[in-house]
């Protein structure tokens, strides 16, 4: 039985001894006031985690004084010594000529010729291009006809008949969308780097030109999504006109797509996977994910180890025996995954090592501690039971969600710079540009190629390009 350090030999039972009833009342303030303390110190610490922590802090949270000292490491923590490589091909090469002569008034031998290499950006000219629009009109019903090409990104004439090119608005949405520049750096990035004057307004403009030629590409990568095997979902706060809405990124088999929406909900979750999904979820303890019932899941064990590290530290005693307890058993269930793909497990081998970890897992919640903390977690525990060891069972599942935190790592940095967006349109068009960015650095695809082809006419489909799942496609979908 558990007890409380700081109240032990306190009886609620007085026996009619005023003294007594003094000590229970003063008991019961304490108790409470603990327990109020212990929420805060919960609050602070997740508030804590919503915060990324860009230099070096001590242990009370504060930034250090003393960090470390930054560049190389001396001996074996240098890490890999590596150097530029020389470029495979010259475009120009310049000569270093010896000088007329050393400063002692010597005359100077030549000796032998050494190479030095450089990548050098262009000079900031851009290309401008004129295109020769034939127009003309049909003899028999009297329809205009406008000629296109590839290259041009609208049939604008007129005040409107000049453009920026395809590869102009895909670097300015790359610019804006995957490294976070806002309209008004973009447009001077653009200057500087391509020669093209540009004003913030036009970046919008441009950026959102680009959304919508990606629409189609969008509603494809969707698609992979709903038929991946495996799905990592997550989601982050974001803003919308100033006002709370989420962001949540879905990181399938080559895929990643993203969605800006108001809620975090189950609503929101099948928008994008379907209600239909039956891969499988690698996902945080958050409820929602729960209701896609034809899904198999897996539940991250990074969140329980954190738990169980953060409960362990503000334990009195007995009760960090169940974190304790609980994060070995899911060290264990890791090192078992290592040696099932190291091969030291056949089949039934790999069965019976599985069942004795489930058999620790039930043994665990069988147990009925006093704590409130352990409490909760083993209640949190046996909600996502039966989702513990699917990772070990069906091999390439993930036994965590790190997937989808690395897809929203971005989005969290942009986030600290711009807030959000300001129009639920804008937000539309921030997932879907980001979304086909990610997946072409996923796919290794140059993502300005991509969206260039995208505004092409009468091109192949963008998605030809890129390899995404199939076999698993929900048919609402396409209605």
């Amino acid at each position: 039985m558990a007890v409380d350090r700081g109240f032990a030999g306190v009886s609620p039972v007085g026996g009619g001894c005023e003294g007594c009833a003094r000590l229970a009342g003063e008991n019961g303030r304490l108790r409470a006031r603990v327990s109020e303390l212990e929420d805060k110190v919960e609050e602070l610490r997740r508030a804590e985690k919503r915060q990324a922590a860009p230099f070096s802090r001590d242990e009370s949270g504060e930034a250090s004084g003393e960090p470390g000292r930054p560049g190389r490491k001396a001996g074996s923590r240098y890490g890999t010594k590596a150097h530029r490589p020389a470029p495979e091909e010259i475009d120009e090469t310049v000569e270093a000529p010896l000088g007329d002569g050393c400063e002692c008034g010597g005359e100077i031998e030549f000796e032998r010729i050494a190479y030095q290499y450089q990548e050098e950006l262009p000079e900031p000219r851009p290309i401008r291009r004129r295109v020769k629009v034939h127009i003309g009109r049909c003899k028999c019903c009297g329809k205009r006809h406008q000629g296109r090409h590839p290259y041009q990104t609208s049939d604008a004439l007129g005040a409107a008949s000049s453009q920026l090119g395809p590869r102009a608005v895909a670097t300015v949405t790359q610019l804006n969308k995957e490294l976070g520049l806002s309209p008004q750096k973009t447009a001077r990035a653009l200057e500087q780097l391509g020669g093209i004057k540009l004003t913030p307004g036009g970046v919008v403009q441009a950026v959102a030109r680009q959304a919508r030629a990606l629409e189609p590409t969008y509603g494809a990568l969707i698609e992979g999504v709903r038929a991946s095997e495996h799905v990592a979902p997550d989601e982050t706060g974001w803003r919308v006109g100033g006002r709370k809405a989420w962001m949540w990124a879905f990181a399938g088999d080559g895929v990643t797509v993203y969605q800006i929406a108001s809620g975090r909900g189950y609503d929101e979750a099948k928008m994008i996977l379907g209600e239909n999904f039956d891969g499988v979820l690698e996902r945080d303890g958050w409820a929602p994910y729960r209701r896609f019932e034809q899904a198999s899941q897996q539940t991250c064990y990074a969140h329980l180890l954190r738990r169980c590290s953060e409960m362990i530290e503000d334990s009195i005693g007995g009760q960090a025996r169940v974190p304790h307890t609980l994060r070995r058993i899911l060290k264990d269930g890791l090192r078992l995954r290592e040696e099932r793909d190291r091969g030291e497990h056949d089949e039934q081998g790999l069965a019976r090592e599985i069942a004795a970890l489930e058999l620790r897992i039930d043994t665990l919640l069988a147990g009925e501690p006093t704590h409130p903390a352990n409490r909760r977690l083993l209640s949190h525990l046996r909600t996502e039971r039966e989702h513990l060891t699917t990772f070990l069972r069906h091999p390439g599942v993930q036994a965590t969600n790190w997937r989808a935190e690395q897809a929203l790592r971005p989005a969290i940095v942009n986030r600290k710079s711009w807030g959000g967006n300001r129009t639920w349109t804008g937000a539309r068009t921030a997932q879907v540009t980001v979304s086909v960015i990610r997946t072409a650095r996923q796919q290794h695809q140059d993502p300005i190629e991509l969206m260039a082809q995208a505004q092409h006419h009468r091109t192949p489909k963008v998605t030809d390009r890129l390899g995404l799942p199939a076999g698993r496609s929900d048919p609402a979908l396409a209605a």
